[in-house]
This record gives structure tokens, C-alpha cells and sequence, in this order.
């Protein structure tokens, strides 16, 4: 690998350079390497097989068949804003942008850059209702030992008034034909893949929820690596990036042996550590410093929120629109991204002080 593809690759995978970069550091520091928890490995276990899932019911083309009957009838805004707040509760923030983004791309209407926003937002708000939304909130789950109803209960009012909030924005950001809105072509979709993927992400779902034994999902990625090996290019960079971020947290926690109690300072320390390195990151570094799941879920819910880096979901709408050819301006963009999150992230300030007192 040349100079320069090797800064492309660390400017292209940022979040996994400083996982690594930051796991040395903190290693060197210590003294001795980080010791990792068979816990981690079982969350890593269950990433790997979600993303796997996740990918296989996209590469099926049963989201685009999903995705085009949203298109089609009244209220299209409203459709699409909340269809990707569902779906980003069913197969993750990032996979519904994937989906949602580019069909909005290509549709010949007007305020595709507020729907993108919108859309982003929701996914981030949405997902933050299920265990298996987001990598953050699985990890959250898992490493508190959580059961599926104290963990949806505990953020059910930011889920709740999110989706009030951002479907009143959609009635306001009506989306109309520019000129005539065809319809997209039909999507073609695989039944019995996209069969075999859905019961797959059920499985998945199971072994989140604890029904069934974590290390099950061995057999069923052996499967896949058999039989379609296609589905297996997933974001290995984000899995890695875990690893080293479970690193970083044990590293830290040897380092300054402390803990958080305060629920505010938890909420607002991980909201605010999201702005820089993400949310993901944020939720692992700050478990190892905290008994207090609950200000931390909301933290890091809050926190995908407001900067590009905030979430990767952010990252994922972002980078759709200002690559689409249709699309300018991406300064006047970028300034619109942030200043509507910007907003979401201190509603979010607000609503978990409200809640607090």
C-alpha cells in the first residue's frame, strides 16, 4: 500500500484509525495491554451476525420493495420520515439511511435536503427505541444485563417525542413534484433470500433478547459463508473499531479507577463525547465509569444528534447527499445539517432534564 492510498484508507475509515491509535496510547500509558471480557467478545459476536442479517435482507431487495410502496400516494414526506423511524428500529439507523436516502435522491420533488435531514434525524431517534437499533444501544444492553422491557421503557419519552416532533416537521416540509414524478422502477426482489435473511434477523433478534444461545449465530454466518458469500462484505471496520474502543475502556478504567454516579453528569459527558468521537464509542469508553445505564442510554441517544460525527447514520445521509449528482451547495447543506441538529440535540437536553426533575 502507496503513501497516499494509506491516508485515503485513514481519512476513509477515521472512526477505526482512532480506535487504534487511541487503544495504543492509553495502552503505553498504563503500562500493560487491555484485557478483554468474554462478554465483549459476545457482542461482537452478535454484531457481526446483525450486520450479516441486515445486509443479506438489503441485498435481497425486499427494503427497496419496502421502500417504493412508500412512494407511491399522499403525504410524502411524512411516509418517508416515518417509514425510516420504523425501519430504523427493525434493522438499524445505518441500514435504513442506505435504503431511504437514495430512493429520496431520486425522486423528482422538491426539499430533499430538509427530507435527508429529517430522515437522519429519525433514524437515530427511531432506533434508539430497540436493543438491536444501533450498535451503541446493543452494547449498552448486553453489558448491563438488561431485559428488553426496562431498556425500551427507559427511553420510550425521547422515542415518543421525537416521532411527534419530526412527523410535525414532515407535515411542515411537504415534498412536491419538480416538473413530473415518475415513478421509480419496479424492485426486484429475491423471495427466498429475502425469506431466509428475515428469518435470519429474527434469529439474531433472539439471541439479543437472550431466547436463544449467543454463540448459535456461528451456524447460521457458517451458512452464509457457504452459500453467499456476497453477504458477508459488511463494515468489519466498525466491528474492529469496537474492539479496540473495549480496549480503550478498560484501559481508562485502570487509569483513573473512578466512577460517575450523577445521573446529569453521565448524560451530559456521554452526549458531549458523541460530538467528537461518535456515539458508538462514547457508550462503551463511559460504561466502565458508570452503574448508570439510563443516562447513559440517553446520552448517547441525544448525542447522535447535532455534529456529522455524532453518529454514523449522520455520516451515511451526509455523505448520499452532497455525492448525489443532483445536488449542490453542499456548504449551505452542511450549515442546514447542523444547525437542525443542533436543534434536535438541545430538545434532547431539554426533554431529559424535564424528565430528570
Amino acid at each position: 500500500m502507496n503513501n497516499k492510498a494509506a491516508i485515503g484508507f485513514v481519512l476513509r475509515e477515521w472512526l477505526l484509525s482512532a480506535s487504534v491509535v487511541l487503544c495504543l496510547l492509553t495502552t503505553a500509558w498504563r503500562g500493560q495491554g487491555p484485557a478483554w471480557s468474554m462478554d465483549e467478545a459476545q457482542v461482537l459476536v452478535v454484531l457481526f451476525a446483525l450486520f450479516v442479517a441486515v445486509k443479506g435482507v438489503e441485498r435481497s431487495g425486499a427494503l427497496s420493495w419496502i421502500a417504493r410502496r412508500v412512494e407511491r400516494g399522499n403525504r410524502l414526506s411524512l411516509k418517508l420520515v416515518l417509514t425510516t423511524f420504523v425501519l430504523s428500529m427493525l434493522v438499524t439507523n445505518d441500514a435504513a439511511l442506505v435504503v431511504m436516502v437514495p430512493l429520496t435522491l431520486a425522486l423528482r420533488i422538491d426539499h430533499k435536503d430538509m427530507l435527508v435531514i429529517l430522515e437522519a434525524l429519525a433514524a437515530n431517534a427511531g432506533s434508539a427505541l430497540t436493543p438491536f437499533g444501533n450498535p451503541q444501544n446493543l452494547f449498552i444492553y448486553w453489558h448491563y444485563g438488561l431485559s428488553p422491557s426496562e431498556f425500551m421503557l427507559a427511553i420510550l419519552p425521547f422515542v415518543i417525542f421525537f416521532l411527534l416532533l419530526l412527523g410535525f416537521s414532515a407535515m411542515l416540509f411537504r415534498a412536491r413534484p419538480v416538473f413530473s414524478a415518475g415513478a421509480l422502477p419496479e424492485a426486484c426482489v429475491d423471495i427466498s433470500a429475502a425469506f431466509f435473511y428475515v428469518l435470519m434477523l429474527v434469529f439474531v433478534i433472539l439471541t439479543v433478547l437472550r431466547v436463544m444461545p449467543v454463540w448459535a449465530n456461528i451456524v447460521v454466518v457458517a451458512y452464509v459463508y457457504l452459500f453467499d458469500k456476497g453477504t458477508l462484505r459488511i463494515d468489519y471496520a466498525l466491528l474492529l473499531s469496537f474492539f479496540f474502543f473495549f480496549g480503550i475502556a478498560d484501559n481508562l478504567s485502570a487509569i483513573f479507577a473512578t466512577h460517575m454516579e450523577h445521573p446529569m453528569n453521565v448524560f451530559l459527558i456521554s452526549a458531549a463525547a458523541s460530538q467528537v468521537i461518535s456515539n458508538v464509542p462514547a457508550a462503551v469508553v463511559m460504561a466502565e465509569f458508570t452503574a448508570n445505564w439510563k443516562a447513559l442510554l440517553w446520552g448517547t441517544s441525544v448525542g447522535g444528534f447535532g455534529s456529522l460525527v455524532g453518529s454514523l447514520a449522520n455520516l451515511i445521509a451526509y455523505r448520499f447527499y452532497v455525492n448525489s449528482e443532483e445536488t449542490g451547495r453542499s456548504m449551505a447543506f452542511t450549515m442546514k445539517f447542523l444547525l437542525y441538529g443542533y436543534f434536535a440535540f438541545g430538545a434532547g437536553v431539554v426533554l431529559n432534564y424535564m424528565i430528570s426533575r
